[in-house]
């Protein structure tokens, strides 16, 4: 029982060279999620504690919005003015996945309750929004983009929700947001359907027109924190450029953050 429960000397060389090839690649994660999202297994202090142990230089904690069954109210997010942006040695940004409530691109958290976050993540989930029809999906996802302290539109890859890609990633570059690809869709465990080949659409589409991604793992307990692997075999296969790659330097974030202060 014992041996089950304690990594061999293989095991924890893998790890420490996946700690060294992390911080040297990928700097950030900026999806993840705590206890507070409701479905999530650990705190903040958690998350941050094993983000700096991966080796990240930041990370960003994006709980679900007040939409989501079990998650935070809107003072929650209202009051994160107060947290602290270095911790455990590591830079940390404090936003929220808000929920797209309708095909016009409203979402869960009004210009006051996004006030003392340092960015948003907007995504469609089934348990806030019905899918509804290609246009009426690109639509929301294009009505988020102007969406108070949104850059990052969340797992777009979901099947579920039909979507104009081409015209999808072309406002995302006029509207200067950013696409996820998100390594939890990708994974055979996941629960979103046909991610394989929208990323692949996507990505392709995002070289077209030179429009950036960002890597997020959406971890939902510690040790998913930047565990980007099956999104970096598929960036490899593509031989998607690395200077589109958010995750890559600190530099590139700060472009696109609301408050060009932050970093």
């Amino acid at each position: 029982m014992a041996g089950a429960l304690t990594a061999g000397p293989a095991q924890k060389c893998c790890a420490s060279r996946t700690r060294r090839r992390m911080k040297q690649n990928y700097c950030m994660d900026l999806h993840t999620h705590t206890i507070v999202s409701g479905h999530a297994y650990n705190t903040m202090n958690e998350m941050i504690r094993t983000a700096a142990d991966k080796g990240l230089t930041i990370l960003g904690i994006s709980d679900h919005a007040p939409a989501m069954p079990g998650s935070a109210c809107k003072s929650y997010f209202q009051n994160m003015g107060i947290l602290s942006h270095e911790k455990y040695g590591i830079r940390v940004l404090y936003g929220a996945e808000l929920n797209i409530m309708d095909y016009r691109g409203s979402v869960d958290l009004d210009a006051n309750g996004v006030r003392s976050l340092d960015y948003c993540i907007a995504s469609l989930h089934r348990n806030c929004l019905t899918p509804g029809s290609e246009k009426e999906n690109t639509a929301a996802y294009i009505g988020a983009m102007e969406q108070e302290k949104v850059i990052i539109i969340g797992h777009p890859d979901d099947g579920h929700f039909s979507v104009n890609y081409d015209e999808l990633v072309l406002e995302a570059k006029r509207h200067r947001t950013l696409i996820e690809l998100n390594n939890s869709s990708l994974s055979p465990r996941g629960f979103r359907i046909h991610a394989l080949e929208n990323d692949r659409r996507i990505l392709a589409l995002c070289m077209k027109y030179g429009v950036p991604v960002i890597l997020g793992s959406d971890a939902h307990r510690e040790e998913d924190i930047a565990e980007f692997g099956l999104a970096a075999d598929l960036l490899k296969e593509l031989s998607f450029p690395q200077e589109l790659i958010i995750n890559t330097s600190p530099e590139k974030l700060q472009e696109w953050l609301p408050g060009r202060e932050t970093l």
